[in-house]
């Protein structure tokens, strides 16, 4: 099927009017909806922005292709969107968008139309398409454009002798685009280095050029750029490279060099006997993985149910109570939807989408008992952290038990063996075994915080609010944000507010400096200074790490100092935060005083302008 069956002139807009990614996103979902290709555009528009919360589709090279597989699209469909002025859309270089492809996918896509999707996903990496696009001036011109590179890929299965003959697999959760996108950045950069590159994509029509025992014989390594599970038994023993799907998109080069330098670890299947310590690095980042996402998906309830709390306390801080003089009943209804209904669902939601990062669907159903369970027994965050990986675990058990079971009896496991079992299981032992030593260790952990002197308030401040800076996103800042979260949760409102503070400081002191130090900052990074105001305001640490890619020495430690500074300032002035996110819109609903807050997010943020003003050098004129 060509392209152009799925993307029609009824799909393409060539003024997008929008000047932000939600924007951009309605005007395309309208389109979409116009031309008659969609069941229910909600229910469309919220599976593209739950793709997005996975992570963006905001693939560099000013393109973006948002996309969706769900019942909600009546026809397979592409719609086309152009800005010539480009679109903040958390891009992966960072840069604005100014092409947009929005994929919509029936959840029963036929191959065909899988295909022309991969291709297109395939064609956007080549400059001269993106460039052609750009300049169109008609839909008829845009058409024309799409058809003359529309070309259908061979699988290359052929292995050719080479010292230098290296595999890489592609898989992202959708199997729309990322997949296709990574593939042909890699095979592009191969080509230009001149290095013999077999790619297998895992995409949603299934495995394409699927690697063969003589490819992986024959390979000096594996790259496997994925963001779901492949299979990875048949790498044993070989030097496998494991990256997110977004780097075999972004740093093909860095990648196959990698490779061809076998700077890798060798792979060990968890049935062989082998065992090393990238095994064990990688077992972390899977437990990682799990748990980011339990903690995206929980997020939601808790982002809304703090702000809602936090209006609540506008009428009064116990006008939620019948029995209090201050009482309304509006600020009652707030706190039940915030607090008794959004914060009831966030221990439940956490472990279940943690089992279920872990053992798939099965797994949601107990991970959420479990978790429903240590929310009931006091055992909160902490509890809910190991109801979770209980539960994933526990089902995965279940599955390897029951494989030699009849074919006959397939269809029962999701619907009676795994939930019954499952549930059971992990509730006993949640009941018998967890909740209450989770529940005193919670209590202790409580006490001790309510216990500390302001000196130990203020070093935990700057602890935290440097965590934020380290890694901007990574591991390090989650640490600390998922750290201030279970306080929230547990009562104790103080570290989440140093959190916050020290997340903020980073993009806002950036942005201070390049408007204080105008001459240690290029003009590219000028105009994303003016970003990060935004990005700043809003909580968005990701906006620091451009600059601190650029130059992690200077940047890295002046951003750590500043939001260290912040924290610690939090601290001591006894701030306290109910909603976990939201940036400068909550800083009225903290508890404590909201200007010595705002002081507090200032002062840290002037530490890392000025830091960054003295250790930056002039840029070369």
């Amino acid at each position: 099927m060509r392209i152009t069956k799925l993307l029609t002139s009824s799909t393409i807009q060539l003024h997008l009017s929008s000047k932000e990614k939600k924007g951009v996103i309605e005007e395309l979902v309208k389109t979409l909806d116009h031309a008659g290709k969609l069941n229910d555009r909600e229910q469309f528009k919220e599976a593209i922005l739950a793709r997005e919360a996975k992570s963006t589709t905001g693939v560099g090279e000013g393109i973006a292709i948002p996309h969706a597989k769900t019942k909600a699209v009546k026809e397979a469909a592409i719609a086309f969107g152009r800005s010539q002025n480009g679109v903040d859309y958390e891009s992966l270089d960072g840069q604005p968008a100014h092409l947009f492809f929005m994929i919509a996918a029936p959840e029963g896509a036929n191959d065909t139309h899988l295909q022309a999707l991969a291709r297109l996903s395939s064609m956007l990496m080549r400059e001269e398409v993106r460039h052609a696009l750009l300049q169109a001036k008609t839909k008829d011109e845009v058409l024309a454009i799409i058809d003359q590179h529309d070309e259908v890929e061979k699988d290359e299965t052929h292995v050719q002798s080479s010292e230098d003959y290296i595999l890489a697999v592609t898989a992202c959760p959708t199997g729309i685009a990322h997949t296709y996108m990574a593939a042909d950045s890699l095979k592009e950069k191969a080509k230009e280095m001149g290095v013999n590159l077999k790619v297998e994509t895992n995409g949603s029509g299934g495995a394409k050029n699927v690697l063969t025992k003589d490819d992986i014989a024959k390979a000096k390594a594996i790259i496997i750029a994925a963001d779901k599970q492949v299979d990875m038994a048949r790498f044993n023993g070989k030097p496998v490279i494991e990256v997110p799907v977004a780097d075999g998109i972004r740093k093909p080069k860095e990648l196959i060099e990698r490779a061809l330098k076998q700077d890798a670890t060798i792979y060990h299947h968890e049935s062989s006997k082998g065992n090393s310590e990238e095994s064990e690095k990688r077992q972390r980042s899977g437990i990682y993985k799990h748990l980011m996402n339990g903690v995206s998906n929980m997020l939601p309830f808790v982002v809304g149910g703090g702000i809602l709390i936090a209006i609540s306390f506008m009428f009064g801080i116990k006008a939620f109570d019948p029995e209090d003089p201050t009482y309304n009943e509006f600020a009652e209804a707030l706190m039940t939807i915030g607090g008794g209904s959004a914060f009831g669902l966030m221990i439940p939601v956490l472990a279940g989408f943690i089992a279920m990062s872990i053992a798939d669907r099965p797994g949601l159903a107990p991970g959420m008992v479990a978790g429903f369970m240590a929310a009931q027994g006091q055992a909160g965050f902490l509890g809910g952290l190991i109801a979770g990986f209980l539960a994933g675990y526990i089902v995965v058990g279940l599955k390897k038990f029951f494989q030699g079971l009849p074919n006959q009896l397939e269809g029962i496991k999701p619907v009676l063996l795994y939930p019954v079992f499952g549930i059971g299981i992990t509730g006993l032992i949640m009941f018998y075994i967890i909740i209450d030593p989770v529940a005193a260790i919670n209590e202790a952990l409580k006490d001790w915080l309510n216990g500390l002197g302001t000196g130990n308030l203020v070093l935990l401040g700057l602890i935290l609010g440097g965590m934020m800076a380290f890694d901007m996103g990574g591991p390090v800042n989650k640490a600390a944000f998922t750290f201030g979260i279970a306080m929230i949760e547990a009562g104790n409102y103080l570290p989440h507010a140093a959190v916050m503070a020290g997340g903020m400081v980073p993009p806002l002191g950036i942005a201070l400096a390049t408007f204080m130090f105008r001459k240690k900052f290029n003009e590219r990074e000028k105009e994303a200074g003016i970003t990060n105001i935004f990005l700043g305001a809003s909580f968005i640490t990701e906006g620091a790490i451009p600059f601190a890619a650029a130059d992690p020495i200077r940047v890295i430690p002046s951003l750590i100092i500043g939001s260290a500074t912040a924290g610690a300032l939090s601290m001591l002035f006894e701030i306290g935060l109910r909603a976990p996110h939201g940036g400068a819109f909550v800083i009225s609903f903290v508890d404590g005083n909201p200007w010595l807050y705002a002081f507090a997010i200032l002062v840290g943020s002037f530490v890392t302008a000025i830091l960054l003003g003295i250790l930056k050098k002039p840029v070369q004129q």
